[in-house]
């Protein structure tokens, strides 16, 4: 039995809440159980210096912890005067879970960002950031096309993400922390709402884990991903 008593296959209750941020062109307070993602999206008019006269946008964002987000205060980075390398990773890889379902050239020379705030952290908050950052980002291109910034949305699809793992010999979906911190295999799944992969992150933290442990993840993250982009049209609809 799990610690939080679900099934191997039984996600945490998820929830979005749109338009949280005031002053942002798209926000969403994302929950994936006790992890709480505060996602808001603000658009720039000009891309990033690399990238002028290209005649294409970007999608970019960043991700940081709330001092108590966690049982024991952690220091703000920005005290520390630099980004840890856990926090540029997972930022990296919110941008590119985004930039996967949007047509860049449609965007034109614009950058959007997207800030992922952890408000409280129970395992998961890279997958909570990514599936919530897509619902600020697709209400930031609306909130373009409202206003005849853009003809249409450059958003191909939908982009979710879950995390999967094996505890106790056992595959299991999303892991909360008291699963994260114990599990045999942690891995992260990225997926489209049409089912392609964006990214897949696993690692075994004793014993390597086999190719049909891995298979059973993939199914379990694909059923997940299904209800989370289910989750996402309802949240906009």
């Amino acid at each position: 039995m799990r610690p939080s008593k679900r099934a191997a296959n039984e996600m945490r209750k998820v929830m979005f809440e749109r338009g949280v941020a005031r002053y942002a062109e798209g926000s969403c307070l994302v929950r994936f159980g006790e992890t709480h993602v505060l996602c808001a999206a603000s658009l720039e008019e000009k891309p990033p210096p690399w990238l002028r006269g290209q005649g294409r946008g970007w999608v970019t964002a960043e991700y940081a912890m709330l001092p108590r987000a966690t049982s024991t205060r952690t220091k703000r980075e920005s005290s520390t005067g630099r980004v840890s390398g856990r926090t540029q990773e997972i930022q990296r890889l919110i941008g590119r879970s985004l930039r996967a379902v949007v047509d860049l050239p449609r965007l034109g020379e614009r950058q959007i960002t997207i800030d992922c705030d952890v408000l409280q952290a129970d395992g998961g908050t890279r997958t909570a950031s990514i599936t919530g950052a897509w619902v600020a980002l697709r209400d930031c291109l609306n909130w373009m096309t409202q206003r005849s910034i853009l003809r249409d949305s450059p958003l191909k699809d939908h982009v979710a993400a879950v995390s999967c793992g094996v505890v106790g010999g056992e595959a299991v979906i999303d892991l909360d922390y008291a699963e994260d911190s114990t599990a045999e295999t942690d891995a992260n799944f990225v997926m489209t709402g049409s089912g392609g992969l964006v990214e897949v992150q696993g690692s075994a933290e004793g014993a390597p884990f086999s190719e049909a442990e891995l298979l059973q993840m993939m199914a379990l993250a694909r059923v997940g991903i299904g209800q989370l982009v289910g989750l996402q049209k309802a949240a906009i609809a």
